[in-house]
């Protein structure tokens, strides 16, 4: 999984790639639950680039897409919003391949 470092190299990801954002922080225990599980999951859809956006220092993209609870994530596919899977509520691996079969 790709970090995103910039606004910019997140920008240009989703206009050039299909990209499932992934919403996170260092202290988010739930975070730290399915981190074991995302290079499975990223293995599983190969078609998307994964990247990692950190809610403490993007704060201003994460009100932008209305991520207001971790993890969280939004797929884009040509540019545009393609799925969100966005709650305050903890993930399971089932859920978010379930949410990546339903971009398909």
């Amino acid at each position: 999984m790709k970090t995103i470092e910039t606004e910019k190299q997140l920008n240009d990801f989703i206009q050039n790639d299909n990209v499932v954002a992934v919403f996170s922080a260092g202290w988010c225990p739930d975070c730290r639950v399915i981190e074991p599980v995302l290079p499975e999951i990223e293995e599983a859809y190969p078609n998307f680039t994964f990247v990692e956006i950190d809610r403490d220092q993007f704060i201003d993209v994460c009100q932008e897409y209305d991520v207001f609870g971790i993890p969280s994530f939004i797929a884009f596919k040509n540019g545009e919003e393609a799925g969100r899977f966005v709650s305050k509520d903890r993930k399971t691996k089932d859920e978010i391949m379930a949410f990546m079969d339903d971009l398909s």
